[in-house]
């Protein structure tokens, strides 16, 4: 082997092993903010190197039992192929045919209050707080709620719904979040949580006052001006929380 095959080789099972970690972090992290249930919903990231897989918790894991080490790799056609366990059918179905359009990752939880927002008639996330305003055009609406999704057929449905937004809000069901990292999404799972949280709440005291359309459009224009800022500061806040995870003695990246 070349000198040039190893050291690509090393930095390719480095950064496998490093998107293993992000992921199985991910998996503890929403133990921590309430948004695990039982042992359904599903993580999972495209493997580093190889498109036509992507990283997912066995099925049976809780969330708090997830590690770098025990996640399994699956194909688009839902094959495990290295890993001990069984790759959840409605994980496959929601989540390779989004991998499958190039999304690199996929977070589905049934977390409370974006799930309670899901039942609604009119379920926006409205633009009535901070981060609902910076959240408000990322999101994707599915009001057709069609049963259990367990069979592609019915992700890819889910995908086109999707489009090219990063978030779907899936009637009855739950939400999706996406990214190009791990913090990306999992950034974006967590505040749109906190923004369907507060929605809620303010929706129960009565009538809601929303951010002007001036103040939209102008912090709308700031965001997009600061976009490398805003990705150092989603990656600082994943940083923070796998410190935070280390400090409790979590073995998330064993």
């Amino acid at each position: 082997m070349s000198d040039n095959t190893q050291r690509t080789s090393n930095y390719d099972h480095n950064k496998q092993m490093n998107s293993r970690i992000d992921l199985a972090a991910a998996h503890r992290q929403a133990v921590n903010d309430g948004f695990v249930e039982g042992i359904d919903n599903h993580f999972t990231l495209t493997v580093p190197g190889h498109p036509d897989r992507f990283y997912l918790n066995a099925f049976g894991l809780h969330w708090s039992e997830v590690k770098a080490s025990n996640l399994i790799e699956v194909t688009l056609d839902g094959q495990v192929v290295a890993g001990t366990g069984n790759a959840n059918l409605s994980a496959v179905s929601i989540h390779a045919p989004m991998h499958r359009r190039g999304i690199a990752c996929v977070l589905h939880t049934h977390m409370p209050y974006a799930t309670a927002l899901s039942q609604l008639e009119d379920m926006t996330l409205e633009p009535s707080s901070q981060n609902g305003m910076i959240l408000h055009e990322l999101v994707a609406y599915d009001y057709f709620y069609n049963g259990f999704a367990n069979i592609q057929e019915e992700g890819e449905r889910m995908a086109e719904v999707l489009g090219d937004k990063q978030i779907l809000m899936l009637a009855n069901h739950g939400v999706v979040a996406t990214g190009e990292t791990v913090a990306e999404a999992y950034h974006r799972l967590y505040f749109l949580e906190r923004a369907a949280m507060t929605q809620m709440i303010a929706m129960a005291a009565g009538r809601r006052r929303m951010i002007a359309n001036e103040v939209l459009v102008q912090s709308r224009s700031i965001l997009q001006a600061s976009k490398q800022e805003f990705t150092t500061e989603i990656n600082l806040y994943f940083d923070a929380v796998k410190r935070v995870l280390d400090t409790q003695g979590s073995d998330y990246a064993n």
